[in-house]
């Protein structure tokens, strides 16, 4: 979803396979593109790239006059590309709650303990978000980039988690953008996507 939106955002041509979460990631057609068979996986001019943060930054090259990226030389490149990987400690969190919540069927699977310290953590990357906002619409100064976009779809995922409780500017940064259409055109379509089961309700965050 985060590649996704990305790529409606900077409005490139392009074809989309969906794959479910079965077996039809580890096929032997699958693995040659993604080893690992995971998801997503970008083919480019003959060549693969699988680490969303790459994707990313690979895509906004390809137009850089949408300005979502941050070039080489540019001042705010540092703090692009720590945004952009910040998705990912996110979505680490995102992740081991999921299997908490969803993949572990049986009661005896799961940990409380677990459950806890993963929304904790996730909702301390939740209060880098706050401290960065001050003073600022978006992540970076000059405003509305694709930080902004794998953060915000981290946060997407992690609302199922932890709440953003107490946080004003997360609150209207995520608002704000959510709000654009190709946040909306990203989504999946109801009754669809990974996040439609039972959940079990967040742990409270001391």
């Amino acid at each position: 979803m985060r590649s996704l939106w990305l790529l409606y955002e900077l409005g490139l041509d392009f074809e989309l396979v969906t794959y479910p979460f079965d077996g039809a990631l580890q096929t032997d057609a699958y693995r040659q593109l993604n080893p690992a068979g995971r998801v997503p996986t970008l083919e480019i001019d003959g060549q693969v790239v699988r680490e969303s943060g790459a994707i990313a930054q690979a895509l906004c090259e390809l137009a850089p006059d949408m300005g979502l990226g941050r070039g080489a030389d540019d001042p705010e490149r540092y703090a692009w590309l720590d945004w952009i990987h910040f998705a990912e400690t996110i979505s680490v969190h995102v992740a081991n709650l999921t299997q908490q919540h969803l993949i572990l069927f049986e009661d005896h699977m799961r940990s409380p303990t677990v459950m806890k310290i993963e929304a904790k953590r996730l909702a301390r990357t939740y209060q880098s978000i706050e401290v960065a906002l001050a003073g600022q619409d978006y992540l970076l100064p000059r405003g509305f980039s694709a930080a902004d976009i794998g953060v915000a779809q981290a946060v997407y995922m992690g609302l199922h988690f932890a709440k953003l409780t107490d946080l004003p500017k997360v609150t209207e940064w995520y608002k704000r953008v959510t709000e654009r259409p190709a946040f909306r055109k990203s989504l999946p379509a109801v009754g669809e996507g990974l996040y439609q089961g039972r959940f079990f309700e967040p742990w409270p965050v001391d």
